[in-house]
């Protein structure tokens, strides 16, 4: 038995019974595979059943509104993610009348599609000879082969991809593909992986040399994570309504919706600033403003700690109704503001 089919025949064994990998429907893979972008298998799942349980076809996908797709993807983060399901859904019903296109050249032009996404649609829907690589590859292959180039150059894929294309089962690419995934995954993990099951440690590179945590090379990352103090503002209206407004510019979270949002460069300001800035809002009376939670709310992306702070502008109880809730929580919201509005109404979602 060589390399691959002891491969495969493991993958076979051992393959977690994942729901995408019941289907050859190129539109429901694209989903998973957009979803686990930046997602662990065990969130992504229910957040898949939902998605083909509201659109289990393109056609519905593209039909909706942006704002439905966007409250549905709440909680995942990455919302550039959801945006582009939404736009490449409509241009496939426009461009190709619903039919997801089936060749490689054609899907790496998709908005929201890369290299990894346009082999592994192509290669587990259609077939193609496709070989994708994801971190789990990446860290399979240097791994046991001692590659020590980085990772983070965009011409070491090329070097991974050559590789992952010679050793290919051609009859079954798609399987193949997972199969390379489900080992880097399960076995061959990041941390504490399971070498003393690896069916490869005999001639593992990084194992017979005690390398494990020497691979995959990465560039050292300079990029520093920055602060932001993000100061909401919940103000009510005169119809007893909460004031929400859309973030459309180019920033986290766009076309969410939130409360008025004022940034600070430090945690402490002044109530007679958060005044002012309320005033632009709505005209203040014998103004009461006091803060929502003392300590600011750490809510961490990958490059940012955002440390959040709610002040509440003359609120009385009521804007504390069930109705004010509904609405509410019927906009799309970064999941920290979501919270929020559950804990402020000591309710659940």
């Amino acid at each position: 038995m060589n390399w691959t089919e002891k491969l495969m025949s493991w993958y076979y064994q051992n393959k977690r019974n994942l729901p995408w990998r019941k289907t050859k429907n190129p539109y429901y893979i694209w989903i998973s595979e957009v979803i686990l972008q930046q997602t662990k298998i065990k969130q992504g799942i229910p957040y898949y059943k939902k998605f083909i349980s509201q659109y289990p076809k393109l056609k519905s996908l593209a039909e909706t509104k942006e704002e439905n797709v966007l409250k549905l993807w709440q909680g995942l983060g990455y919302y550039g993610r959801a945006r582009n399901l939404h736009f490449t859904s409509k241009l496939i019903l426009k461009k190709y009348k619903g039919i997801f296109p089936s060749s490689y050249d054609e899907l790496i032009k998709l908005k929201g599609i890369g290299d990894y996404t346009a082999s592994a649609i192509g290669s587990m829907a259609f077939d193609l000879q496709l070989a994708a690589i994801d971190g789990n590859i990446f860290r399979f292959f240097s791994r046991y082969f001692g590659i020590k180039k980085s990772i983070d150059n965009s011409k070491s894929l090329k070097y991974f991809k050559n590789k992952s294309y010679k050793l290919m089962c051609k009859q079954n690419p798609g399987d193949y593909n997972q199969a390379l995934m489900e080992f880097g995954s399960e076995i061959c993990k990041p941390r504490n992986p399971y070498c003393q099951k690896c069916i490869f440690k005999k001639n593992c590179y990084a194992f017979n040399l005690n390398k494990i945590y020497d691979f995959p090379v990465r560039k050292k990352n300079s990029r520093k994570k920055i602060n932001r103090f993000l100061n909401y503002l919940i103000i009510i209206k005169e119809n007893d309504e909460i004031i929400l407004e859309k973030r459309t510019k180019n920033d986290i979270w766009k076309n969410l919706y939130q409360f008025p949002l004022f940034e600070t460069k430090k945690e402490n300001i002044s109530i007679k600033k958060v005044e002012k800035i309320a005033s632009k809002y709505y005209k203040l009376v014998n103004t009461n403003i006091r803060k929502w939670n003392l300590k600011p709310i750490k809510s961490i992306l990958s490059h940012q700690e955002l440390l959040v702070t709610f002040w509440l502008i003359n609120l009385d109880k009521r804007v504390l109704n069930k109705s004010n809730y509904n609405k509410l929580k019927k906009y799309p919201m970064p999941i920290v503001l979501d919270n929020f509005i559950n804990n402020f109404f000591n309710l659940k979602s």
